[in-house]
């Protein structure tokens, strides 16, 4: 196995200014910068999500976010910025600011449903000119929604699939799909079991066997060969169907997990173990931490929403559930690429650096660590996608060729190192 770890010059990313106005359905650029739009974490990530992503404005995020006092407020500023930009006419940013009311309202509510409702109906007048082809993939007796877009330009004859993780509607990933089909691939994003439309409207529940919507995806479009990208959690789930699914020739985790208990010193890892079995206990623990901290609270209701469950013992286990002997690395034969932020609060490299160690039977593994300097430091790159969605064709490219580990970096710019 050949074993790649690209690190950056220190060089600032230059800025970039939009290509043409925001309700452009065409490829347009992407602001570069991780802003402090909001004093709370979790907040400010969500609203810097939206803004990278190319679905909202910087100024108004910042007027926007003045008025947020706490997590339940985003739901009535944003739905109300939402109804403006509508009414003035910008699709675009009216799915964006939808999509930030959405994501803070409850789930299991009529309005979750009504909410996101609407934001498909904004995503595609915003996108009414772009083109692809939605479609229904038969799975479990039910449906996951994907998205088909043809390769844009000179056709590399590959194909990328492209899914999301813990919290993601596939629509929010659109402009990087663009990015992926103007280098030349086609492109199919899904939703998964207990994802986005899939969980909503379909009411398919969570599974962490990802290869069994994988291969759904596959034999719905008759495909023998792909490349699979897996966004946020959605990395890890990306390595594990690769594991198990031959038809995809190599695979991306932007970034990885590989096993939540990483992030536990060692010593603790085993107690950690038992106390989990305590179901009582933890069942107390989870409902009285929620009730203390609002981002717990969010990421507690969104576990029990996906898994349509009422037990708060359960979303321990659902974490739990992300570990080395399910993932079971040494299966994953593939070229890997490994995409993480220096300073991911997410997903740290710790869990990147692990991940990398534990692929020993992969043809080639690359790990690109985006740092501050990058504008690209943070979860999924949030702050500079452009930059990310460059080093990512560039090594899809040297994949599908077979030439990642021998033949070029996935960024023509960083200094790399190598071993085997």
């Amino acid at each position: 196995m050949e074993t790649v770890t690209v690190s950056a010059e220190p060089q600032r990313a230059p800025l970039h200014e939009y290509a043409g106005d925001m309700s452009d359905p065409r490829l347009v650029a992407l602001p570069v910068g991780f802003e402090r739009f909001h004093r709370r974490n979790f907040v400010n990530y969500q609203l810097n999500r939206a803004h990278a992503l190319g679905f909202a404005d910087r100024h108004e995020l910042v007027d926007a976010a003045a008025h947020v006092r706490s997590m339940d407020d985003c739901v009535t500023v944003f739905e109300a910025l939402s109804n403006r930009a509508t009414a003035e006419g910008r699709p675009r940013q009216a799915a964006g600011y939808e999509r930030i009311a959405e994501f803070f309202t409850p789930p299991q509510t009529a309005e979750k449903t009504n909410r996101y409702r609407l934001y498909l109906k904004l995503f595609d007048t915003a996108f009414a000119d772009a083109v692809f082809v939605r479609h229904e993939v038969p799975y479990a007796d039910a449906a996951l929604p994907a998205y088909a877009l043809p390769a844009v330009g000179t056709p590399t004859g590959d194909t990328v699939l492209l899914h999301g993780g813990f919290d993601s509607l596939i629509e929010e990933f659109f402009p990087i799909c663009q990015r992926i089909a103007a280098a030349g691939f086609d492109v199919i994003a899904f939703d998964g079991p207990g994802q986005g439309g899939a969980r909503t409207l379909n009411r398919l529940t969570f599974d962490h066997d990802w290869e069994k919507p994988v291969g759904a995806v596959l034999d719905h479009f008759g495909l023998d060969r792909a490349t699979l990208v897996g966004i946020s959690m959605g990395g890890y789930w990306a390595l594990r169907a690769a594991g198990r699914e031959p038809r995809i020739q190599s695979v991306v985790a932007w970034p990885p997990v590989y096993d939540w208990l990483h992030r536990v010193p060692p010593v603790l890892r085993g107690p950690v173990r038992m106390m989990v079995r305590h179901r009582p206990f933890m069942r107390w623990s989870v409902r009285t931490r929620a009730q203390l901290f609002p981002t717990l609270r969010a990421v507690v209701d969104q576990v029990l929403y996906m898994l349509d469950s009422d037990d708060p013992a359960d979303v321990v286990d659902w974490f739990m559930g992300m570990n080395a002997e399910h993932l079971d690395s040494g299966r994953v034969n593939q070229d890997v690429l490994l995409m993480c932020g220096e300073h991911d609060a997410f997903q740290p490299p710790a869990l990147a650096h692990a991940q990398a160690k534990a692929l020993t039977a992969a043809r080639s593994v690359t790990t690109r660590m985006f740092t501050r300097t990058e504008q690209a430091d943070q979860h999924c790159q949030m702050g500079n996608l452009e930059l990310a969605c460059e080093v990512l064709t560039t090594w899809l490219k040297a994949a599908g060729t077979n030439g990642v580990a021998s033949s070029q970096s996935p960024d023509p710019s960083p200094e790399q190192t190598e071993s085997k």
